[in-house]
């Protein structure tokens, strides 16, 4: 029997204490991260997740005879959108792989036209869903959001060697313990990841968006039978710049790939809470059901004028979003500026026109 899922209302998202303060105090250190990369690298790059490991194009099918809590939004009724990814790691610098910290992975669908969107975005058709290869996001709100950007602040400036033997160090310590020795929230982002293959991941939203009339995480799940064989599987980093974008291109360059979209939907407003982001939502109580499947054709992902594009040339944003799909919680309303910042940066320092896609005319050839 299907639960009894929570439908969308405004007052299951509330205002907390000084947030408007805390979104500026956020976005204010997001801009020193830019600043710093930009004097550095003498290029504007994002504040966060500025190294690109591939740019996939494709198409995004949404299924057939969805149930209606599933149907909803973009989701509504089967169709075939335009589709980008973009694969990246967390930190603003561009560090060799051998500093490895979790993944990411943008996804934007150019949608159809007339669909009401977001505030800030009206007039659009792009829907963006931002994911990490992990579930839980692990911090509650949008002050726990910038406490954890402390360490990174502090480092900032610091050379990239000392980062590289940092991260060594954390990977040799997680070692010894068993990955349970206790080690500093900078150390963990820079060596708690394992030197896994990005394509065998599952990628999570971590927060909560409006799900029509509910409200659901997603996740992108690879299906692809050899990106399935990728899971956990180790790939060499020592002496490679670029070895997850080289992996993630040979694979794709061969055989493409195929991930299912999926959303899990809120079930228990009380255990599974909107404003509450380190609260991992109980998948036995509601579990990721698929929605659309994402179908990469085989192709050059490491083209340079691909990461161009992907680098200079497109933003990515939660705040992307048809109203049906509006990102929920106090740390996606504190993501609103800072992204917005991120990309007003870029397109103030780089001559590159950044503008949102509206059709497959617009994207990067495969």
């Amino acid at each position: 029997m299907s639960p009894d899922y929570v439908r969308y209302r405004d007052d299951l998202e509330q205002l907390q204490p000084g947030e408007a303060e805390t979104t500026a105090r956020l976005t204010e250190m997001m801009r020193g991260f830019s600043e710093a990369m930009n004097t550095r690298y003498r290029h504007a790059v994002r504040s966060v997740h500025s190294k690109n490991h591939g740019l996939l194009v494709g198409e995004l099918e949404v299924y057939e005879g969805l149930p209606g809590r599933l149907a909803q939004g973009l989701f509504a009724r089967p169709g075939r959108y335009p589709v980008v990814m973009r694969f990246s790691t967390p930190p603003g610098d561009i560090l060799p792989d051998s500093v490895s910290t979790p993944r990411g992975l943008a996804l934007k669908i150019v949608g159809p036209e007339g669909a009401e969107m977001v505030e800030g975005h009206g007039g659009e058709v792009t829907q963006d869903f931002v994911f990490v290869n992990g579930p839980n996001f692990g911090q509650k709100d949008a002050a726990g959001f910038m406490k954890g950007q402390k360490p990174i602040q502090l480092t900032v400036n610091a050379p990239e060697e000392l980062k590289v033997v940092a991260s060594l160090g954390a990977r040799l310590a997680d070692s010894l313990t068993g990955g349970k020795g206790k080690l500093s929230p900078m150390l963990r982002k820079l060596g708690g990841h394992p030197h896994t293959h990005p394509l065998g991941e599952t990628f999570y939203t971590q927060l909560p968006h409006r799900w029509g009339d509910y409200v659901g995480k997603l996740s992108l799940v690879p299906v692809s039978a050899h990106l399935r064989r990728l899971k956990d599987q180790h790939i060499r980093v020592v002496g490679e710049t670029d070895a997850l974008r080289d992996n993630i291109a040979a694979v794709i360059a061969r055989e493409g790939g195929e991930w299912e979209l999926k959303v899990q939907l809120c079930a228990d407003e009380r255990t599974m809470p909107v404003e509450d982001a380190s609260v991992l939502w109980d998948e036995g109580l509601s579990p990721f059901l698929a929605v659309a499947r994402v179908r990469v054709a085989p192709q050059d992902s490491a083209r340079p004028d691909k990461l161009v594009y992907g680098d200079d040339r497109v933003s990515f944003s939660p705040w992307h979003a048809q109203a049906a799909h509006r990102p929920l919680g106090a740390v996606m309303r504190a993501r609103r500026a800072a992204y917005r910042m991120s990309a007003d940066f870029r397109r103030e320092h780089n001559d590159e026109p950044m503008t949102e896609p509206r059709s497959q005319a617009d994207l990067p050839r495969p």
